[in-house]
């Protein structure tokens, strides 16, 4: 993952160092494979993953026969997916990135917010898991605004959030697509929301264990109207 307030950039490097990363799962994630299919995307389509840390999520992709485009910004991150696969990558820069590359699995490793269209090349569709919900409040308009610069117009997006279950909040409201992912994609995608699914997530010292929804969204380019 990477943010793109420097101080934020370099609390994430630190947890990287630190081995702080809870965060990460340890096998692919289910609903990736549940659902990703809904996609229709064929074999050979190229799939960027924004924010990717070390995610074995990509291994899956790459095994369906994509050509998978990572980005991430600490350089301990990408050098653990490859070395915790007993993967052996070529590395070299590549612009403002260091660019690592076995096979179909490409990393660019360097600040998202850097990265530009060029630099991505053709991309059908973007997996985004749970990056958007991972970032603080004020980032993710922006993170979405530059997503969009740097996409073509016919990409499709598979996005996996993490949303607070408020309290008192009825079935209904809990199966709703989230009023902030209708705000920030709403205008250019048609948002199919696909799944949701309560867990409870663990307590900490601070506070007993909190319900949160799981949600599965695909989007679709709106038509371009003419």
């Amino acid at each position: 993952m990477n943010i793109s307030n420097s101080r934020d950039n370099a609390l994430w490097q630190q947890c990287w160092r630190d081995r702080q990363t809870d965060f990460h799962q340890t096998e692919v994630n289910p609903l990736l494979a549940r659902f990703w299919p809904g996609l229709g995307l064929a074999a050979g389509s190229r799939v960027f993953v924004p924010l990717c840390g070390k995610s074995l999520d990509m291994l899956w992709l790459a095994a369906q026969g994509h050509e998978v485009i990572g980005l991430e910004l600490s350089p301990v991150a990408v050098e653990a997916f490859f070395r915790e696969n007993d993967l052996q990558p070529a590395r070299h820069s590549f612009g403002a990135f260091t660019l690592w590359q076995q096979g179909n699995i490409r990393i660019l490793c360097g600040d998202f917010f850097a990265v530009s269209a060029a630099d991505l090349g053709p991309i059908d569709a973007v997996y985004d898991r749970a990056a958007l919900t991972a970032l603080s409040e004020d980032i993710r308009r922006p993170y979405v605004a530059h997503l969009k610069e740097i996409l073509p117009s016919a990409c499709k997006l598979f996005l996996l959030t993490v949303e607070d279950a408020e309290e008192g909040e009825t079935e209904a409201q809990s199966q709703a697509t989230a009023d902030e992912v209708t705000s920030l994609y709403t205008a250019d995608f048609e948002i199919e929301l696909a799944h949701v699914e309560s867990v409870f997530e663990p307590g900490t010292a601070d506070g007993p264990p909190q319900r949160a929804e799981h949600k599965v969204y695909r989007l679709s380019p709106r038509p371009i109207r003419r």
